[in-house]
């Protein structure tokens, strides 16, 4: 199992920083998300200042960008990173789309599989002879000049990781990619009886397998009461927006995201935690001291995840404590 790690950027200038000190801990992956700011810059300070971990996005959100847009940052960190860029891409959900990017929701699932396919319609256009005539349902692109076309790299095989919740991105993500990101907010038995059986059923369309792809994942993880308590109140978010409901009614728990739903609605976050029951708590988290926090990793994700990343901040004065998980998971 891989160990990899999130990290916030507040301020590009912290960079470089964070990235070598994420290489020297051990971790194999470092990734960014689009939340306050922007997660491909980060990374092309990364790739100048690091030379063995990966770096990835976990998420980056696809629609507010074109195909070509995607495209072309992508080709630039593969070969800035010497070909250790991993694309991470997740659709949001439609109020965000709306409401925060005013952009037009439609056909997630089906636009996402397109948008990689253009994607790789574009790669393979400037790896070879920059002829490209791509016609789908949501995106054509039959322009590409030389002026605009960057020409091939030495790492054009750029792995693409979707992330999702319900079946139909999962199956996308069997049918087209690398990987695929697990949201935070999952349980074992959610991964067993949703992501893996629809993981295959994509597969089996490109007569791939589970095994031509990789499971990554954020988990929650508290050892402490403070963390206990800061992890039941953002599982309460995540479990109030309607998206993630499949996760709830794995464990028949549905009626806690209609309630959490109608707290939200009214803006009662401070009331939303107290839905959030400790066996559900267990059930998303890991709750144990960090000396226990390797054995129970891999305890609940031997099979089920490739990768996992702890939803913490990673910070750069507790890199021994940092470096330990990291051999103790990895089994060094």
């Amino acid at each position: 199992m891989k160990l990899d790690v999130g990290i916030l950027v507040p301020n590009l200038l912290d960079m470089p920083a964070l990235a070598r000190a994420a290489e020297d801990v051990g971790f194999d992956c470092l990734w960014t998300s689009e939340t306050q700011h922007d997660p491909f810059l980060p990374l092309a300070l990364a790739a100048e200042h690091t030379s063995r971990i990966q770096l990835g996005t976990a998420i980056a959100v696809a629609f507010p960008r074109s195909p070509t847009v995607l495209a072309h940052i992508a080709w630039d960190l593969a070969n800035a990173s010497r070909g250790r860029f991993i694309l991470g891409l997740g659709t949001q959900v439609k109020a965000h789309i709306e409401r925060r990017f005013a952009m037009t929701w439609e056909s997630p699932a089906p636009k996402l599989r397109e948008m990689i396919l253009a994607m790789r319609a574009l790669w393979q256009a400037w790896q070879g002879d920059g002829t490209i005539n791509f016609r789908g349902e949501f995106y054509k692109i039959t322009l590409m000049t030389p002026f605009f076309n960057p020409g091939p790299i030495d790492h054009p095989d750029i792995p693409i990781f979707i992330a999702g919740v319900n079946e139909h991105l999962c199956r996308v993500a069997g049918e087209l990619c690398q990987g695929f990101h697990v949201h935070p907010f999952h349980t074992a038995e959610y991964i067993r009886q949703i992501v893996l059986p629809n993981i295959a059923q994509g597969a089996a369309k490109s007569n791939r397998t589970r095994a031509d792809l990789q499971l990554s994942s954020h988990i929650f993880v508290a050892t402490d009461d403070a963390e206990r308590e800061a992890v039941r109140a953002q599982i309460s978010f995540y479990a109030s927006t309607p998206s993630y409901k499949a996760v709830l009614d794995v464990h028949g728990w549905g009626a806690v995201n209609e309630k959490l739903g109608r707290l939200a609605a009214h803006g009662k976050w401070d009331e939303m935690p107290a839905l959030v029951s400790d066996e559900m708590l267990n059930a998303v988290a890991i709750v144990a001291p960090r000396e226990e926090l390797p054995a129970r990793i891999k305890e609940r994700y031997a099979g089920l995840l490739d990768r996992v990343a702890l939803y913490l901040p990673f910070v750069v004065d507790e890199a021994d404590k940092w470096g330990e998980l990291v051999k103790a998971v990895k089994g060094a």
